[in-house]
């Protein structure tokens, strides 16, 4: 990759826009950075890009900014259809991502993970697995997860994989990328105020496999009607796995046994009840992420003691403390309805749930069915709540078992301690973005856990 001279243009200044001016800084080519934002209004540290020689330019996109420029990085917050972006495809100008940036350094073969819920959790799982057959420092975790994929591809350079998970956003502009191994976890509703329709969101996951060949593979989840027919698009070789059912070919469970079948031969794992994760739902990370770590290369029996040892991530599921005999549960994770469905079902009832946020007008009627089964008391916070106390109360849930909290984690959690009283157990599980309260899911769950841990 020849970037030395070249005038480059990068569009959104965040994790993604950082990295990829800092890397074409780094091969010699004059780089200017902007955000449509004013310079105010970016919470970023900007001087960085300042040391390193990066023009910035916040505020107003002109179309004079495509001036003289070879190339046109687009950051994943930045939707393709925005005119700056649309103006260089018009003159010309080659448009590229971070992913397509870390796939043109990559000297070692990439496994990609997407998918509406459940990467986080399977990439993490599947860079431990990876590290069966790999030296810890020859396996990249990069991606959608907060580290860049371009950065990491560089820094592992040869003789060694990259583990990254991969948003939707991530491949809107994204034209050329090719993963030795990738897997669709599932497609359920979410990011629709973007992507507009679930057809053009499914396509923006499929664009993860497009340019593989025979000599690649493909994980896909046979439970998962819209990730099963995929395998009628994919040049790859697919391997399905199923948490429900026994497959003929694939990673499935025979009698409470995580197993692969492949090519005639079978290869027995850990039990379903020795696996470290809990909960159907992670049966079918744990399955997927084995599956990826088989075909590329790692030995099954290496593989049993990482799945057995492994507890899962940050902000899914994670256990905060016991009070009182109440355990308190943060899944901060659970942006959309469907991660927080899987969530209510991972407790047996009696759940006093911390839903809403930055409301993504999704359909609430399912999430809403088990709110009614296992739910005793519902608080609600954010932008969501007045969304989801009307929808809730049309659906038949009692109006005397909800409560809105505004704006105000604390508030939230101090209801729930004041009502829970053991076998209760109290779950924030939003099914909402975080971005009307907070930066990111991540802030808004250890704000959970701070304000969680000073109870008493």
């Amino acid at each position: 990759m020849n970037l030395n001279g070249k005038k480059i243009l990068i569009v959104g200044a965040g994790i993604s826009g950082f990295a990829a001016a800092r890397l074409c800084r780094k091969f010699g080519a004059t780089v200017v950075l902007s955000d449509a934002k004013a310079e105010a209004d970016i919470k970023a540290d900007l001087q960085p890009m300042r040391d390193i020689g990066v023009e910035l330019v916040c505020g107003p996109q002109q179309e004079s900014l495509l001036d003289g420029v070879d190339d046109v990085i687009v950051s994943p917050a930045v939707p393709e259809r925005i005119p700056l972006v649309q103006a260089a495809y018009q003159r010309g100008i080659r448009v590229l991502t971070e992913v397509e940036l870390a796939q043109l350094l990559a000297q070692s073969p990439i496994l990609a993970v997407t998918g509406t819920n459940g990467k986080t959790t399977t990439v993490t799982l599947l860079s431990l697995l990876m590290q069966t057959r790999y030296p810890e420092e020859k396996v990249g975790l990069a991606g959608n997860i907060g580290v860049p994929l371009s950065e990491t591809a560089l820094k592992i350079g040869a003789d060694g994989c990259i583990v990254a998970e991969i948003s939707s956003f991530q491949m809107e502009a994204t034209h050329h990328f090719h993963p030795h191994v990738a897997a669709v976890l599932n497609v359920t509703p979410d990011h629709i105020i973007r992507h507009k329709t679930m057809d053009v969101y499914q396509a923006m996951k499929e664009k993860l496999f497009a340019e593989q060949t025979a000599e690649d593979f493909l994980v896909l989840n046979y439970d998962d009607a819209r990730t099963r027919g995929m395998k009628e698009r994919a040049l790859s070789r697919v391997c399905y796995f199923s948490a429900t059912q026994e497959l003929a070919e694939g990673a499935f469970v025979h009698e409470g046994r995580l197993t692969i079948r492949w090519e005639g031969q079978s290869y027995p794992l850990c039990t379903v009840e020795e696996l470290g994760i809990k909960g159907q739902h992670n049966v079918a990370n744990a399955l997927a992420a084995s599956a990826c770590a088989f075909l590329a290369g790692c030995a099954p029996r290496a593989m049993v003691k990482v799945l057995e040892t492994f507890k899962g991530v940050e902000h899914r599921l994670e256990f905060v403390r016991e009070l009182d005999g109440v355990p308190y549960y943060n899944d901060s994770k659970a942006t959309n309805t469907d991660s927080a469905e899987k969530a209510l079902l991972t407790f047996p009832n009696h759940i006093i749930l911390l839903a809403g946020g930055d409301d993504k007008m999704t359909d609430l009627t399912s999430f809403l069915t088990l709110v009614k089964e296992r739910v005793d008391a519902l608080i609600l916070i954010g932008d969501a709540a007045k969304r989801f106390h009307e929808d809730a109360v049309k659906d038949g849930y009692p109006e005397a078992q909800i409560y809105e909290a505004g704006y105000s984690m604390e508030k939230a959690v101090k209801l729930a301690r004041d009502m829970a009283k053991a076998p209760q157990v109290v779950l924030l599980s939003p099914a909402c973005a975080s971005f009307d309260m907070y930066d990111n899911m991540a802030e808004r769950g250890r704000d959970f856990k701070r304000l969680v841990n000073a109870l008493h």
